[in-house]
């Protein structure tokens, strides 16, 4: 590799990824340049590998993906002084034009101009550097791993779930799903104060992992119903994003409760509106976050969340074709990790 250059697994089409050298990026204003230390791979990284393309959102040309990086600053752009070289970060992936009336209205994350890492046609961070606007990289303590400061990301997704379902103490919390996001909005309504939690899933090895990470009850739902569980939730976090689980939940939430859309999955599922409508059910959707990265970087920093544990397997930047088919492989695992200096 030549002087001003870097390595980057490149998609190139379905199901063809391409280690590559390229010309290393320059921070421009108010940026500073990151060397990558460890990356999350992610649904939408896989779903893109697979398809080319997630709803809107098509591959045209080669594209690197990763959303969940965290690094080290080794150089900032003119104007940048939020960050010394030699800073450990972890990066917020998308970053606002900070004009639009979403932005100014705090909801960044609806901001349409968003440039998105690893989304079309924004690159991301499957790669050995990134350029991020400095107020979008977040110091992280030494007691925090490069693996869990990438995983700030995930996080992140849900801490704005829990805030968008509005979970506070004593309440009875159903989580679907039990997948990397899952565990993570079990860990954080347990931080948000719930006192009790029930995580569902298919995969035993995963429903294991959440008793150990805080949940009061699992339930499998290949062997059981969940309308015969006796559990009637306040708030629905529904991360699996299947339409049958999808309604099947809802039915289960009490009156006056909360349902929060965290995964993706069909562009539209059949809604109980009946239930909906007699018990004066919240229904919305959530999209990515926005100013969540200090609270996340507190939680995990303080021990409440844990994100070391979800980590099941890692991966050099040469391999990221194995991490992003990894969960194919092995039903065990549950965040593979790409560091690229490996």
């Amino acid at each position: 590799m030549t002087e001003g250059t870097m390595r980057a697994a490149v998609l190139h089409g379905v199901g063809k990824i391409v280690l590559e050298e390229r010309p290393r990026p320059e921070p421009g204003p108010r940026d500073v340049l990151v060397q990558v230390a460890s990356v999350g791979t992610c649904g939408s990284d896989v779903h893109y590998y697979e398809h080319g393309r997630i709803g809107d959102f098509l591959v045209k040309s080669p594209l690197v993906l990763g959303h969940e990086p965290s690094g080290t600053v080794v150089a900032a752009g003119p104007g940048a002084g939020l960050h010394r070289p030699g800073q450990r970060v972890s990066l917020e992936p998308g970053v606002p034009d900070f004009t639009c009336p979403h932005c100014r209205a705090g909801r960044y994350n609806l901001c349409p101009q968003m440039r998105f890492f690893g989304t079309p046609p924004i690159d991301g961070a499957f790669c050995e550097y990134v350029v991020v606007h400095e107020e979008f990289a977040y110091p992280v303590p030494d007691t925090l791993s490069d693996d869990a400061a990438a995983l700030i990301e995930p996080l992140s997704v849900g801490v704005w779930a829990c805030r968008k379902a509005r979970v506070g103490p004593g309440a009875r919390v159903l989580v679907t799903g039990a997948g990397p996001v899952g565990l993570l909005c079990l860990q954080a309504a347990r931080a948000f104060g719930a006192a009790d939690v029930m995580i569902t899933d298919v995969n035993p090895a995963r429903l294991s992992l959440a008793r150990e990470l805080g949940a009061s009850a699992t339930l499998d739902v290949r062997e059981n119903r969940l309308a015969d569980a006796a559990f009637e939730p306040d708030v629905l976090l529904e991360c699996s994003g299947h339409p049958a689980a999808i309604g099947e939940a809802i039915r289960a939430v009490g009156r006056a409760g909360r349902v929060v859309l965290v995964g993706m999955g069909g562009d539209e599922i059949p809604l109980p509106l009946s239930h909906v409508q007699t018990r004066e059910l919240e229904v919305t959707g959530t999209f990515r976050y926005a100013n969540t990265w200090p609270e996340a970087i507190a939680l995990a920093a303080s021990g409440r969340v844990q994100l070391d544990a979800l980590v099941t397997g890692h991966y050099g930047l040469a391999e990221v074709e194995q991490a992003l088919t990894a969960s194919a492989r092995d039903p065990g695992l549950v965040k593979a990790v790409v560091r690229p200096e490996e």
